[in-house]
């Protein structure tokens, strides 16, 4: 069938317009055309910087692209979304990204790579080495260092996703989410040696609509801690181990505080940890609570504290406030929680004395210790258990 001439000239001016659009929609900013280099050793923090600015001034959808090697980040580098034009930033990181192996570089900033303000940004694949096994060895050894940098955190940002990073040997926290609304982090890998201090893998404060999910997390504490002002979060098949379980706090630390809610936590194994599920508080006023949380589908092996509630919270057991925590915790569901303990003691509720757990449920929890029945402790606890296994006998 003939095509008329007219009818030609628009199909190719339609196929100009795609393919333009396509282009633009998709423009790509490589870190080696703004002075990256993939040695490990040169400072590539000007050319991150100068990709993320150009991405930022795009119109529409722009990657920042991170090819194989190593690129050194030799200083605390901030990546602001204030005056960004381009709502969707993709980070696609091919490579590995270093710090200096000086800790002292960054050990006294608050973070090493840190995103404030942004909208629509994506983390994809690749691996962020901080480079902290020195400090946590000069922490070990007592001597004076720095504090040292968590590896990567969003503040105030909306719609993030970090998808298959791996984030290993932080100084600090490994992953930080404050001040955020929807979030979504899955796939992620996270490890440092179960010794190192301070290394939490995943942190999430004074945030909302946070989803962690199918990731494995090894560390030296808390494989993901939720910090104070959290809602609407939802934690789904997790692996943890080492590390110091999945902890909701620590609270209770401040007068004014903003309270937990609406937390699921489903499908996580833990192994050779320190805890399984955990709430800490500090014992001390606070208007802060804990509410609507839902622990289901756990299995854990040669864990020292199973399911735990510690309203006395005090982990270097020196000048402890010993006030009661004004912490309320209530609604509390543990369902389907299986495993074995490294300790007699699988099971402890140790609530405050002026503000009792009210509202715990207990429903198919076995936990065994060496082949034998475990024993629970409650304080201050009120509650009830069904379902057709309760081990160790509920003490609610």
């Amino acid at each position: 069938m003939a095509v008329c001439k007219h009818c030609f000239s628009l199909i190719v001016f339609i196929t100009f317009l795609y393919v333009t659009c396509t282009l633009a929609a998709n423009a790509n900013y490589n870190v080696q055309s703004y002075g990256a280099k993939a040695d490990g050793n040169s400072d590539s923090s000007k050319a991150f910087l100068g990709a993320w600015a150009a991405a930022c001034a795009s119109t529409s959808p722009a990657t920042v692209y991170v090819p194989s090697g190593r690129f050194l980040l030799g200083s605390a580098t901030t990546f602001g979304g204030q005056t960004c034009k381009s709502k969707a930033i993709r980070f696609q990181i091919d490579g590995t990204i270093v710090a200096p192996s000086d800790y002292n570089v960054i050990g006294k900033a608050d973070n090493w790579i840190k995103f404030v303000r942004v909208t629509g940004v994506s983390i994809v694949g690749g691996t962020l080495d901080a480079n902290g096994a020195a400090l946590w060895s000069c922490k070990h050894s007592g001597k004076s260092c720095p504090d040292g940098a968590g590896t990567l955190a969003f503040y105030n940002s909306n719609n993030v996703v970090i998808d298959g990073l791996t984030s290993q040997n932080s100084q600090k926290f490994h992953i930080r989410i404050e001040s955020c609304y929807n979030a979504k982090l899955q796939g992620v890998k996270i490890s440092a040696a179960g010794n190192s201090p301070n290394t939490d893998g995943i942190h999430v404060q004074l945030s909302r609509g946070v989803t962690i999910l199918n990731s494995h997390i090894g560390t030296g504490d808390d494989c993901i801690s939720i910090g104070p002002g959290n809602s609407n979060l939802w934690i789904e098949n997790i692996a943890c181990g080492p590390g110091h379980g999945i902890s909701i706090g620590s609270l209770g630390w401040k007068d004014q505080e903003g309270g937990v809610q609406n937390v699921t936590v489903k499908t996580t194994t833990f192994t050779d940890t320190q805890n399984g599920l955990r709430i800490k508080t500090w014992a001390r006023p606070s208007n802060g609570f804990v509410k609507n949380v839902i622990f289901q589908h756990a299995v854990m092996s040669n864990v020292k504290h199973l399911i735990i509630i510690d309203q006395n919270y005090c982990p270097n057991h020196q000048s402890c406030p010993h006030q009661g925590s004004g912490v309320k915790i209530s609604n509390i569901k543990y369902k389907d929680i299986h495993g074995t303990s490294a300790t007699e003691v699988a099971m402890t509720f140790d609530c405050s004395k002026t503000e009792p757990c009210r509202g715990i449920t207990l429903d198919d929890v076995n936990l065994t210790y060496k082949n034998h029945p475990t024993q629970a402790f409650c304080s201050n606890a009120e509650g009830t258990s069904f379902g057709l296994v309760i081990t160790p006998a509920s003490c609610l």
